[in-house]
């Protein structure tokens, strides 16, 4: 976790009066500016102050989630999910989606295996049942023989 640097306090006391001397500079020439102008000052200083706030509001959520280490008597609990059961139930339920698709490939190539094998079966019972012996499907002559018997017909 990155935190900002933590500086002396005289620095950060010396940046309070530089900071408080540029306001009041700042708020000295706001009397002659006409209204519009001082309402968008306005609009961006709430937007600078809004800004400076957020780093602390993102820290204390990065300090509430981080790990933390309990010792109770002579065994100690290492716990990175916090003391709320909800982020185990988050763990486990976006683990879903992967085993989902780990079974899914699997049943994929079972299917796929079990196509092959009924088609080396097929070709198996042919080759078994037909008139020819199966030496003749590997003569070339004959290979030829078929492929012109078939584009006659």
């Amino acid at each position: 976790m990155n935190r900002p640097p933590e500086y002396p306090p005289e620095i950060t006391q010396a940046a309070d009066a530089f900071a408080r001397r540029l306001t009041a500079r700042l708020s000295e020439g706001n009397a002659s500016l006409p209204y519009d102008i001082t309402e968008r000052l306005r609009a961006a200083r709430m937007q600078a102050l809004a800004q400076r706030k957020r780093p602390a509001v993102r820290s204390a959520r990065q300090t509430a989630a981080a790990t933390h280490v309990s010792s109770q008597g002579s065994t100690a609990t290492l716990s990175g999910w916090g003391s709320e059961g909800g982020n185990w139930w988050r763990a486990l339920v976006s683990a879903v989606p992967l085993t989902a698709l780990v079974v899914g490939l699997v049943f994929i190539n079972m299917a796929q295996d079990e196509t092959v094998a009924t088609e080396i079966a097929e070709v198996d019972a042919a080759l078994l049942t037909d008139d020819l012996p199966p030496s003749a499907y590997a003569d070339p002559g004959f290979l030829q023989y078929l492929k012109t018997a078939n584009t006659t017909q």
